[in-house]
Formats: C-alpha cells, structure tokens, sequence
C-alpha cells in the first residue's frame, strides 16, 4: 500500500511539472531559435529506516532537444541564423560568455551590436562597434562588413567577425535566463566550420502538434494517478472496516 500511495503522489506532483514544461515549450513557439525542454520521469525509492517499500517518482530535465528549427528570410541585414550546429556568442548579465541561437539583433544607443535582449554580441576580438549612418551585412563565416553611405567609390569594410561556437550538444546546459553555457563552465572556442545565413532568423524548433498531444498524454496520466490514490483510500477504509469486526 505504502508503495502504491507514495508513486501515486508524487508521479502525479510530477504530471504538473511536466505540464508546465511543456505550456512553456508552447508559449515559445514563436520565440527565435528557441530549443525545446525535455523530461522525463525516474523512480527514486526512499532511504532510511522503516520505508523499504516508499518509491517516489522525480521528475528529470534530461536535455534541451537540438534538432534545428525552419530558418525563414527575414531581409533585415542584422538578422542571423545559424544553419546546422553552432551558437552565437553572447556576454550574459553576469559578464561571462553565454551562448543562443536567437540572432535577431539590433544595435546599442553607442553602435554596440546586441541581442533583442539588451546582451551584447561577442566578437571573435570583443564586442563588435558598428559605424554610424552605414549599411552592413553579415558573411557566410560570422564577418560584419560595413558600407559607409556617401562614400565614392563604395568602400566596404570588415568591422568585426561574429565568435561562432560548436560544443558537443550533452554539454550544453541552459540556465535560467534561457541561455546555454558549458557544463563545466568553461568558455568555448570558436569553430571556424559553422555558418551562418545573413538576413535570416531560426524558427523554434517546438513541434506544435506533438506537444499538443503531450500536453493531453499529461492530462490522462494525472487523472490515472488520482484514480489510484481514490482506490488506495477506498482499500484502506475497507481494512479499518475489517480491522474493526474482528
């Protein structure tokens, strides 16, 4: 009975916070290069005296799911996706490098190229400055090129190089501002392989449909759990009743 009770309760606990994973995965449907969370669920059986049979069910976040997202054509020259594997490089709100595929950016009041979130983009020589009243364009390789408007004949020049990265996908770990860093903390290195398409932004890659069906999976195991704990109470008032005649 103990078991039974105890797997009840706490898978059912669980079922919440799975459907709050997956009505975030849904809320970000629309939110660039966003990667989808993934759970899952584990038995962790109680340690101590007296609660051999006691197992409760925890709730695991196994990984982020990296498969790509649609990358649709923007035509805006600061937007950037990153085709296949790889990340942009970002400064976070504590200083240290943090990585996104989210490459909707903009500039700063000073021509500091940022992110729509206020985080300042990481070049491969630091922050990247763009000129005032000029046109720019973003290469295959991360190179931000610079076309300054009134200048005859058309010079263009090479600003700064975007610092693109490539970490092996199970040691990337996304934090609670919703951007990646390495397991170990430690700062990637740029990988001169991954590309980039200028005037183009990645989709989320959350399937709509799938977590739709999750969503309703969830609903069915949460009213199957509270069937059980119903059906250990009513077995339990039956012993008492049982218990009590004799």
């Amino acid at each position: 009975m103990d078991r039974l009770i105890y797997t009840a309760m706490t898978g059912a606990r669980q079922i919440v916070e799975q459907q709050a994973t997956v009505a975030n995965n849904l809320a970000n449907v629309g939110s660039t290069g966003f990667r989808a969370q993934v759970d899952t669920f584990r038995s962790v059986p109680l340690a101590g005296p007296g609660l051999p049979t006691r197992t409760q069910v925890q709730d695991d976040t196994v990984a982020a799911d990296m498969s790509a997202g649609t990358i649709q054509t923007t035509g805006r020259s600061l937007d950037v996706a990153v085709q296949g594997p790889g990340w942009l490089a970002v400064q976070g709100a504590n200083g240290k490098e943090a990585y996104t595929r989210d490459g909707g950016l903009t500039l700063s009041p000073g021509g500091v190229l940022q992110t729509h979130g206020g985080m300042t983009v990481v070049g491969e020589g630091g922050p990247i400055t763009l000129p005032a009243n000029a046109s720019f364009s973003i290469g295959q390789d991360g190179t931000v090129s610079a076309l300054v408007a009134g200048t005859t004949p058309a010079i263009v020049s090479v600003v700064g190089r975007l610092k693109l990265v490539n970490p092996a996908p199970k040691n990337m770990l996304r934090g609670d501002d919703g951007l990646f860093r390495q397991s170990n903390g430690a700062v990637a290195q740029a990988d001169q392989a991954v590309i980039v398409v200028g005037g183009a932004l990645e989709n989320s890659n959350v399937n709509v449909v799938e977590a739709m069906v999750r969503m309703i999976g969830l609903g069915r195991q949460f009213d199957l759990n509270m069937s059980i704990l119903k059906n250990a109470d009513s077995n339990a008032a039956k012993a008492t009743q049982l218990l009590s005649m004799s």
